[in-house]
């Protein structure tokens, strides 16, 4: 994944909106609260879902394979570590990482990263890792690509009018999953899936709005190359079509689905 968000990670770190608190509360709601806590977070990128849940877990391994990314995390949560929390960052692939000896995750969460993952190799993986009361999170929200209002379809517009009518990954192109992430997980061995929706508001400026797009796989500055200068006006001429206050507004979701073994 490394590749997929060379240069992006600055902009990750200032410009991806963080995890709210109502989802937060849902995950810690969906394990035990029998201490200590264990939290493995997959693809954790710059460290966002960990930061939304510092102060509800003991233990955390996040993992991602990006070096850059786990060096912002670090940098990040380090410093608001909680007395007592242990916080290991490993650079691995999900389909890679193995716990320490006897280690179990009462959670695991993979945020906005799912779609990255073979996903049945990873939730077959997970079986050994969590513990047996424990469950697996897989949940994101919606990015600018789904568009959903004018002015991200307008942005959108522009993006394909510079890198091309498909959805860019990197210097490849986006492969789209169609499967419902609850069916993947019902053939799973978490296959008690619970599905929660989280509303989310969010106002965005010109300048926020060009970050998030120079953070993703889809719209990362090195994609444009000697045009970025241009890409970034033409961007900045069309929302101006859209806002005389420079102030855009968002209703964007959070889907949440738990999945759990089957007790019986």
């Amino acid at each position: 994944m490394s590749s997929l968000f060379t240069g992006t990670v600055g902009y990750y770190r200032q410009y991806r909106p963080g995890i709210p608190a109502e989802v937060a509360d849902v995950l810690d709601r969906a394990t035990s609260t029998n201490r200590p806590r264990r939290l493995l977070d997959v693809g954790t990128g710059t460290g966002l879902v960990v930061e939304a849940l510092l102060e509800r877990f003991d233990d955390v391994i996040a993992i991602d394979n990006d070096a850059d990314m786990l060096a912002a995390a670090e940098s990040a949560l380090r410093p608001a570590l909680p007395d007592g929390t242990n916080l290991s960052l490993v650079e691995c692939t999900a389909e890679e990482f193995t716990p320490p000896s006897g280690w179990s995750a009462d959670l695991v969460t993979i945020c906005r990263a799912f779609h990255w993952l073979d996903q049945a190799a990873v939730l077959a993986g997970l079986d050994t890792q969590v513990a047996p009361d424990g469950a697996v999170a897989i949940f994101g929200d919606n990015s600018f690509w789904a568009a959903g209002s004018p002015w991200k379809e307008a942005v959108r517009g522009v993006i394909k009018e510079f890198l091309g009518e498909e959805r860019r990954a990197g210097q490849g192109t986006f492969q789209h999953h169609n499967r419902p992430y609850s069916e993947i997980m019902e053939e799973s061995p978490f296959n008690q899936v619970e599905e929660v929706r989280v509303p989310v508001q969010r106002t965005w400026t010109t300048d926020s709005i060009l970050g998030y797009l120079y953070s993703t796989s889809f719209a990362a500055p090195h994609l444009f190359g000697a045009r970025l200068g241009e890409f970034e006006a033409k961007v900045k001429t069309t929302l101006a079509e859209f806002s005389d206050n420079d102030t855009f507004g968002e209703e964007n979701e959070f889907l949440i689905r738990i999945g759990r073994r089957n007790r019986t």
